[in-house]
């Protein structure tokens, strides 16, 4: 154990542990109670299970998309190519500019969906779990628009990470 130091602070622990492990970049979007479009970058999205198909992500209860999510609509769930940078940049910034532009079009239910994403998961919120300040939102998948095979994009050491080889 010579190549650890310890960190006996819990949430130092976690937040260095975290730096250190890659994620996958998603784009999650969702109408607000005015039929807006709101939305976000989140590095928390996974799949739960694929008998059904479920998702899940997490999400601060603090943070803008809260309320629309808490209406337990439908969202899409966009996955991102390493291509993609500037578009998970400008989903993770100020809320009054991530829907400018001509980049996203009107999809199933009203959704807001992005062109450019490698993938969009069209699903229904079936459970919100409040943990602490956060939240574990559970998604049923409803249906995909597929589209090309892109290289990776991550989240590490606080920044976007580009994945340009799909490997076999």
């Amino acid at each position: 154990m010579t190549n650890f130091s310890l960190e006996s602070d819990p949430t130092e622990a976690l937040k260095a542990t975290f730096r250190r492990h890659a994620s996958g970049v998603a784009i999650i979007t969702m109408l607000d109670s005015e039929k807006k479009p709101v939305g976000f970058t989140a590095t928390s999205m996974t799949s739960l299970g694929a008998n059904p198909p479920l998702l899940t992500f997490n999400v601060a209860r603090g943070a803008s998309s809260w309320p629309a999510l808490c209406q337990r609509g439908y969202v899409a769930v966009h996955t991102l190519g390493a291509e993609d940078v500037e578009l998970a940049r400008k989903l993770a910034g100020p809320k009054e500019h991530r829907f400018e532009g001509q980049d996203w079009a009107t999809g199933p239910h009203g959704l807001p969906i992005f062109n450019d994403a490698s993938a969009v998961l069209i699903g229904k919120i079936r459970e919100l779990h409040d943990v602490e300040s956060n939240a574990v939102v559970i998604v049923d998948v409803i249906e995909g628009l597929v589209g090309a095979e892109k290289g990776g994009l991550l989240y590490h050491q606080r920044n976007f990470v580009g994945l340009g080889e799909i490997l076999d």
